[in-house]
């Protein structure tokens, strides 16, 4: 199965290239299912339902969201009645929408994905994410229930994102961090075969702070005091994310590497493909 996951999807610019990208490369790398974080696509906080559902049109099959997944009004709304936005699995009981879900390939594969969050400098009062991806997995084993296991883990550390994977290795597919917005160089296979990458990144205008304009977030750092709400950057985005490459035999991944495409950063095309 070739996997595509692309990093939290920032502002106009963000959503711009992929939808304008996702195509393309869907048809030139045959591949078979994306996920993409979409957690700050309306103006850098949450996603709407009309941009979800143009989510769907380029091709993304799931929509992975984390600590802005309820910032738009509507989410409130849609999330009860879409099968393909997630929010994260370890939110309070009641909140609405989903945090897991199995979906079909094309191909007829089943894949289960996952948006769990973490709770280091974040929410320390969320359901414990290790016993939230048991949970998850438990009933799911690999090539008996499910043909891949996709976990987004929005995390702040890289300490808690390691310990994740590496507690999931060998029976998920594919862990990888989102909400950092910044790309580590860290991707690999663990010792029982779970691709790990730190954080995919972001989609969005690397001329920035972390996707947004560089003028409010920097005068806080200087002055302490806030001015004004921070706004998406705009201008030229860079694509941001992970290609794994999973066993149709084991679930398990066989190659995996980084992908980028766009200015400022340098670009990566993985080369299995």
């Amino acid at each position: 199965m070739r996997f595509l996951f692309l990093g939290d999807v920032v502002g106009r610019s963000g959503r711009s290239i992929v939808f304008e990208q996702l195509p393309g490369l869907i048809t030139n790398l045959n591949l078979d299912f994306v996920v993409v974080n979409g957690e700050n696509a309306a103006k850098g906080r949450g996603i709407t339902e009309k941009i979800y559902l143009e989510a769907l049109k380029v091709g993304i099959d799931v929509l992975t969201t984390g600590n802005h997944a309820f910032d738009q009004r509507d989410t409130l709304f849609y999330a009860d009645r879409v099968d393909r936005f997630l929010r994260p699995a370890n939110f309070p009981k009641g909140t609405p929408g989903k945090g897991s879900g199995i979906y079909m390939t094309p191909k007829g594969a089943r894949v289960l994905v996952a948006n769990i969050m973490g709770r280091i400098f974040m929410h320390p009062d969320l359901d414990d994410p290790f016993e939230t991806a048991e949970k998850i997995i438990s009933p799911c084993p690999l090539v008996e229930q499910v043909d891949a296991v996709i976990i987004d883990f929005h995390a702040e550390t890289t300490s808690e994102k390691q310990c994740l994977g590496h507690f999931l290795d060998g029976r998920a597919s594919v862990v990888v961090g989102t909400h950092t917005h910044v790309p580590t160089a860290d991707a690999q296979i663990l010792n029982g075969g779970t691709a790990y990458m730190s954080d995919a990144g972001m989609c969005g205008n690397y001329d920035s702070i972390l996707g947004m304009d560089k003028e409010e977030p920097l005068q806080r750092f200087l002055t302490k005091i806030p001015r004004d709400r921070f706004q998406p950057a705009g201008g030229l985005a860079t694509i941001c994310g992970l290609a794994v490459e999973i066993s149709d035999r084991t679930g398990l991944a066989e190659k995996v590497a980084p992908l980028r495409i766009g200015p400022r950063l340098q670009e990566a095309i993985p080369d299995f493909w």
